[in-house]
């Protein structure tokens, strides 16, 4: 499921690798068990006589089309779609026989948020939402397992953690861009002693 080392660049490792969550595949095995039942069903009631056995072909025939299209298929994209998050890049991959895929370098992205509602809360997901500076926009993962630990870890990587880190995929030895820079807090003016007339006292190194 994760990523391929030889996809990575130096110094890049995974953070979170997974697919949508499985509630993804309710739907289609739910189809499955009916078309299923419902097709041994017809086969079964089908008088005998000289065009039972087709009957039953055409029955079978049509009971794989909708298998293959509706059950199959989606399991095959679910498998094979997969959300991964490094520590530079937002990584997304889709598709069985056409792959397609989309890399987002944390720098560009702007905001990430999520949501769940109660069904979701029960399952354990979400949609995640993350804004980037792209000419996409926003970009929307759902059905994320974990949403709440993903979205935390991500925030983390962005706006750097409670260690008071960069973020941003940013490496140590990296200079960010301008605007992301953090500024040093403006130290007050050290003040020199003064005597007690109000002299500056130097010290005997600085006379001359």
């Amino acid at each position: 499921m994760a990523i391929s080392a030889k996809l990575l660049g130096e110094d890049e490792y995974v953070v979170v690798s997974t697919r949508t969550h499985w509630k993804a595949m309710i739907g289609p095995v739910l189809l499955l068990l009916v078309v299923a039942g419902l097709g041994a069903f017809l086969a079964a009631i089908v008088p005998s006589g000289s065009l039972q056995s087709p009957a039953r072909i055409a029955i079978l025939a049509v009971g794989v089309v909708l298998i293959a299209a509706f059950a199959v298929r989606p399991f095959l994209d679910w498998f094979f779609s997969t959300y991964t998050i490094t520590n530079r890049r937002l990584i997304t991959r889709h598709g069985v026989l056409t792959r397609t895929g989309r890399d987002i370098p944390l720098m560009r992205i702007n905001d990430v948020s999520y949501e769940h509602g109660l069904i979701d809360r029960m399952l354990g997901c979400g949609t995640l939402h993350i804004e980037s500076a792209g000419e996409r926009g926003q970009v929307v993962l759902p059905d994320v397992p974990h949403v709440e630990h993903v979205h935390l870890q991500m925030s983390d990587l962005l706006f750097g953690g409670p260690d008071g880190k960069m973020g941003d995929g940013i490496l140590d030895d990296e200079e960010p861009p301008e605007h992301m820079r953090r500024r040093p807090p403006e130290q007050p003016p050290k003040q020199q002693p003064r005597g007690d007339d109000g002299d500056t006292i130097f010290s005997s190194g600085d006379e001359r």
